[in-house]
């Protein structure tokens, strides 16, 4: 369900998890200002009850974050994110799926692995921080690549490309090798093209057509297209918490191009609508 394109021969499973449908990460945001729901977690219990929550929905893996990516933010420090993610990744350690913790951060990285998360997912594809690849080798534990040019606070100052999905590939490939050659070994290794990461509303719509594009880097790829304003009339016609149409429509779009992770905030209406299309296409 690629388009008809050949997949480069890929593991068996990433951390931990079959790659033979696709996989729910489900959001839990421990911050005051995602752009979707922040504030809403931020109290750790809060953010534990929203993990059970969305795990008893069907996700497999949850992705905890303590610094908003958001379109202009900033930086938040270290020791804030360890601070509002340490307990939310300890009260969630038993939930039966493996916790992901998005950070930039080589110190937030060590602190949260320390403490239960299996996965590291970075916006930067570990080249934000200049400890970030030893680390991550270091720790023998699976990443996930994000591609960004810039940062939250710059990636919005008018994004070009001549090629997007054909640079993006490139600049993926690039980091995967940067990994390799850390130590990162290429089956903890998961890409994923950051829709809405330096990306206008033609770039988005590109990288949705052209998904099945990126398996040829021979890793497992993630999308996040939850909540976002991916094309020009979602973003002036609703706000973030009323995108399900959207996500659910961009959800199937890379289900049917073989994508194995879709990172959602919605995961039981998302869980609802891969029944419908597995039922329906096999």
């Amino acid at each position: 369900m690629n388009g008809g394109r050949v997949n480069a021969v890929l593991p068996a499973a990433f951390a931990g998890l079959g790659l033979d449908r696709p996989r729910l990460v489900g959001v839990v945001n421990v911050t005051p200002d995602s752009f979707s729901d922040g504030g809403r977690f931020l109290d750790p219990a809060a953010a534990v009850d929203q993990g059970r929550r969305l795990v008893g929905e069907g996700a497999d893996m949850l992705d905890i974050g303590g610094e908003s990516t958001r379109p202009g933010a900033a930086e938040t420090q270290a020791e804030e994110q360890i601070r509002r993610v340490l307990p939310v990744i300890e009260g969630l350690a038993d939930c039966g799926a493996p916790l992901s913790i998005d950070t930039r951060s080589a110190v937030v990285m060590k602190a949260t692995v320390a403490a239960g998360a299996s996965v590291v997912n970075d916006i930067s594809a570990l080249a934000y921080d200049p400890g970030a690849l030893d680390t991550v080798a270091a720790l023998g534990c699976p990443v996930i690549l994000m591609h960004m040019r810039g940062d939250p606070a710059t990636m919005r100052e008018k994004p070009h490309y001549d090629d997007v999905v054909g640079e993006v590939t490139a600049e993926l490939a690039d980091r995967i090798a940067a990994c390799e050659g850390a130590g990162v070994l290429r089956s903890n290794i998961c890409v994923d093209p950051g829709l809405g990461f330096a990306k206008a509303s033609a770039h988005n719509e590109a990288v949705l057509r052209g998904l099945a594009d990126f398996h040829t880097l021979g890793c497992p790829v993630m999308i996040g297209a939850s909540r976002k304003g991916l094309v020009r009339d979602v973003k002036r016609s609703a706000a973030p918490g009323e995108r399900l149409a959207a996500s659910l429509a961009a959800a199937l779009i890379a289900a049917e191009a073989g994508v194995q992770f879709l990172r959602v905030h919605d995961v039981a209406e998302t869980a609802q609508a891969l029944a419908v299309w597995r039922a329906v296409r096999g």
